[in-house]
């Protein structure tokens, strides 16, 4: 069997968590591999609806094993939280793993995210104010601490007592806030530590060995390939790498162990939070699709941008995540749509490209050039085959598939787990 990485194509809120659920049915093993608690993936299936930020949306098939790997952020409270809502709910979550190598956020890391943005005043880069990205700087400054610290009390309490006299030092010296108190931090991660250390583990060695057994893994990724660190709209971006390269980091898992990559776009553009959208819709239409489609974050709750698709950034995308397919989501809601449009290229300063371009400057200054075709008029909701499709709906897919020049094998038609099209085999 396969290892298959899912990984948004856009940026984030692309439906990957409806589609995870879906195919999850088939796995064996399923990994989320980035970000932390500022994603979110919305499942809706027999169980309910769910609102996931953490634990991966394989998580309501019971044959599977659910791993967070060690390439997320973790705040334990969060995870807890949503533990119990899934418990709540008569999910099964014993079947969850977290890695031992997972870094966690801890309460100076939301502080600093606050105090930064609102330092920034104008120029804020629209963060979720969750602590993620100052967590993922102590990753790399080698400040963090891990899951498995959360297994050795005494060296944990050493690790804070040394980690909080610096913050300390920046809350009170730099941004005159008042410092953070070393026991209620302790106290409070130790109560974390014995709730979570059932469910740590080291989660390379699980994986390895389903992989030897040629069972089928999925690695879900978070957000989407436009906000990566190195190819997104930087630095009006996410703090970990969404891409299909990430999967591998984040997970412990080889390159050479990957069979294929699906990429997951909506049949137009959404983001939340600053940067450049060169297809954004700032008129009725762009506020009808969002009230159509309810675009509204997840995890924040914030009214997300709208633009028609992005051609131009989702070969961008194919390329930079190497895709072998794609599945497309939200096609109902251009059930009353007369008019689409697809963007093909960009004009930079009086030049047609088709390239995407690295500088900010530069991509905010680019203007769409639009391709329009007819919409369906019909609703599709209830449509399972592509041939029982609206002639105007295929031709739609089909002109998204060549622009894209990458194969669309599934599209979506509604929330739910069954409103699926299936236009050729994923895995």
């Amino acid at each position: 069997m396969p290892v298959l990485v899912i990984v948004g194509g856009q940026w984030g809120d692309e439906g990957k968590g409806k589609v995870v659920d879906q195919l999850a049915e088939n796995a064996d093993v399923v990994v989320r591999f980035s970000g932390g608690d500022n994603a979110g993936h919305t499942v809706i299936n027999p169980l309910g609806e769910f609102k996931l930020h953490l634990v991966p949306a394989g998580i309501f098939s019971s044959r599977v094993l659910c791993v967070i790997g060690n390439g997320v952020v973790i705040n334990p409270a969060v995870l807890m939280s949503e533990i119990a809502m899934l418990n709540k709910s008569g999910v099964d979550t014993t079947r969850l793993a977290i890695s031992n190598r997972a870094h966690l956020v801890m309460p100076y890391h939301i502080m600093l995210d606050e105090l930064e943005e609102k330092s920034k005043a104008g120029k804020a880069l629209g963060t979720t104010k969750r602590g993620i990205g100052p967590a993922f700087a102590d990753k790399t400054n080698r400040l963090g601490i891990r899951t498995c610290d959360l297994l050795d009390k005494v060296g944990l309490k050493e690790r804070l007592s040394m980690v909080l006299e610096g913050k300390n030092t920046l809350f009170t010296k730099v941004y005159g806030a008042p410092p953070m108190a070393l026991e209620e931090i302790y106290t409070k991660y130790c109560e974390y530590a014995d709730f979570l250390a059932p469910f740590i583990k080291d989660t390379e060695m699980l994986l390895d060995e389903a992989i030897r057994q040629k069972q089928l893994v999925i690695l879900e990724g978070a957000q989407g390939a436009l906000l990566d660190p190195d190819f997104g709209t930087y630095p009006y971006g996410t703090s970990s790498s969404p891409l299909s390269a990430g999967g591998c980091l984040g997970a412990g898992i080889a390159p050479n162990r990957i069979d294929s990559v699906l990429g997951i776009f909506k049949v137009y553009c959404t983001r939340v939070g600053n940067g450049p959208m060169p297809t954004e819709l700032m008129d009725e239409t762009g506020q009808m699709i969002r009230e159509i489609a309810h675009e509204y974050g997840t995890t924040t709750g914030r009214p997300r941008r709208i633009g028609w698709f992005d051609a131009v950034a989702a070969r961008f995308s194919c390329r930079v995540n190497g895709l072998t397919s794609v599945a497309l989501t939200r096609l109902d809601v251009f059930d009353t749509m007369g008019t689409l449009k697809i963007c093909t290229h960009y004009m930079l300063e009086g030049k047609k490209i088709d390239y995407f371009p690295a500088s900010v400057a530069e991509l905010e200054k680019c203007q769409p050039v639009y391709e329009e075709m007819p919409g369906w008029g019909v609703p599709i909701t209830e449509v399972r085959r592509f041939k029982d499709l609206p002639k105007q709906a295929q031709k739609y897919l089909k002109r998204i598939e060549e622009v894209m020049q990458c194969s669309v094998n599934m599209a979506c038609c509604g929330p739910s787990r069954e409103q699926v099209i299936q236009l050729k085999t994923v895995i």
